[in-house]
C-alpha cells in the first residue's frame, strides 16, 4: 500500500498503559517503551501515559519518579482506587493527547517492537492496527480457553472483531475520540473498537510472558470480561431461549397429535405419561418463549441506555457543506 499519512513536527504519538501493582517490572517497561520510541526516530514528539489503577505496592512512587526524570515525556494519572482494568483503559483513552494512540499493557507481555509495524500500517491509511496474538505464553488450558472465547465471540457477536486481538493496538485520533464518547461501564474494548468501524487491520505478534510469570487476571476476571463481551455485543442467548421455547411447543403439538391419533383413529389406549409430557412440554415451552421475549425487550432497553451514536461518519467528500460532528 502507498503511504497516505505522515507525522510532522506538530504531531504527537501517545503510548498509554494502565498500571496496577507492577513495581517489580515498571521501570524496565518504561525504559523499554521509551527506547523503542527513540529507535523509531520520529519527526514529532511522543509521550508515555501511565494510568495508576490504585496500586498498593509502591508502583505509584516509581512512575512518579519516571515522570520527574522525563518531564513532558512521561505523564501519570492516578485513579482514586482500583477501578479495574477496563476503567483504567477508559481513563488512558480519555487522557491520551496524541494524534496516534498506542494502547498496551504494562506487564511486558506486549512487545514495543510492534510500534514500527503499527505506524507503517497507519501511514498506509488504516485507522486501527491491532496485534493478533498468534503465539501465547500461557499454559495449555488457558490457551484453549482464549482460543475458544475469540472464536465463539466471533460467531455469536453482531460486530465482527479480529480473532485473537486484545487491547494492544494503535488507534488514530478519530477512533480514540469515538471511543471516548462511548461511556459504557461494562466495556469490552476490542468489541467497541471494532464497532466504531473505520479502516482496521491487524499484524501477527508473539505475546511475551509476564516478567514475574504471575498473571494478574484469574479465571474469575476472565469470566467477567467474557460476559461483558457477550452481553454487550450478542443477543444470541435470547435467540436460543426463543428457539428452545418454539421447539418445546412443537414437541407438545406432536405428542398431542400422536395421542389423538391413537385415541380417535387407531383405537389404541393412550399411555398415562402422555398427559404429563404434554403438560410439561407446553408449560416449559411457554416459559422459555416468555423469557426469550422478555429478554428481547430488556435487551432493547439496554441498547438504548448505552447511548451509542446511531451512526459514525468517516469523512465528508463535499467541501461546500459544513462537516457534521461525526455522530448521529
Amino acid at each position: 500500500m502507498v503511504d497516505t499519512r505522515q507525522l510532522d513536527a506538530q504531531s504527537l504519538v501517545s503510548v498509554a498503559a494502565p498500571v496496577y501493582n507492577e513495581a517489580g517490572g515498571i521501570e524496565v517497561f518504561v525504559r523499554e517503551v521509551l527506547g523503542a520510541l527513540d529507535e523509531l526516530s520520529l519527526p514529532c514528539a511522543y509521550e508515555l501515559l501511565l494510568i495508576d489503577d490504585g496500586s498498593t505496592d509502591g508502583t505509584g512512587v516509581l512512575i512518579d519518579a519516571a515522570a520527574d526524570a522525563a518531564p513532558g515525556v512521561v505523564r501519570v494519572v492516578h485513579l482514586a482506587r482500583n477501578f479495574g482494568h477496563a476503567a483504567a483503559v477508559a481513563a488512558a483513552l480519555d487522557h491520551a493527547r496524541g494524534d496516534v494512540v498506542i494502547l498496551m499493557d504494562a506487564d511486558q507481555q506486549d512487545d514495543p517492537a510492534a510500534f514500527g509495524p503499527f505506524l507503517a500500517q497507519w501511514r498506509a491509511g488504516h485507522d486501527v492496527v491491532c496485534a493478533r496474538r498468534v503465539v501465547r505464553p500461557e499454559g495449555g488450558v488457558r490457551r484453549a480457553l482464549f482460543w475458544f472465547f475469540y472464536r465463539l465471540f466471533s460467531w455469536l457477536a453482531s460486530t465482527e472483531a479480529p480473532l485473537d486481538a486484545g487491547n494492544f493496538a494503535l488507534m488514530d485520533r478519530v477512533v480514540v475520540n469515538e471511543l471516548v464518547g462511548l461511556r459504557e461501564r461494562n466495556r469490552y474494548l476490542p468489541g467497541l473498537r471494532a464497532w466504531v468501524g473505520h479502516r482496521q487491520t491487524g499484524i501477527d505478534m508473539v505475546r511475551r510472558p509476564r516478567y514475574d510469570q504471575n498473571t494478574r487476571v484469574g479465571l474469575r476476571g476472565l469470566w467477567r470480561l467474557a460476559m461483558n463481551a457477550f452481553y454487550s455485543f450478542s443477543y444470541a442467548p435470547l435467540f436460543f431461549f426463543r428457539l428452545a421455547g418454539v421447539v418445546s411447543i412443537v414437541f407438545c403439538v406432536l405428542v398431542i397429535s400422536w395421542a389423538l391419533y391413537d385415541k380417535l383413529i387407531a383405537r389404541i389406549a393412550v399411555p398415562a405419561w402422555a398427559s404429563e409430557v404434554v403438560t410439561v412440554s407446553f408449560l416449559g415451552g411457554l416459559n422459555l418463549l416468555g423469557i426469550g421475549l422478555l429478554g428481547e425487550y430488556i435487551a432493547r432497553i439496554y441498547e438504548e441506555v448505552k447511548q451509542r451514536p446511531v451512526y459514525i461518519i468517516d469523512r465528508v467528500l463535499d467541501p461546500s457543506r459544513e462537516e457534521p460532528d461525526g455522530q448521529g
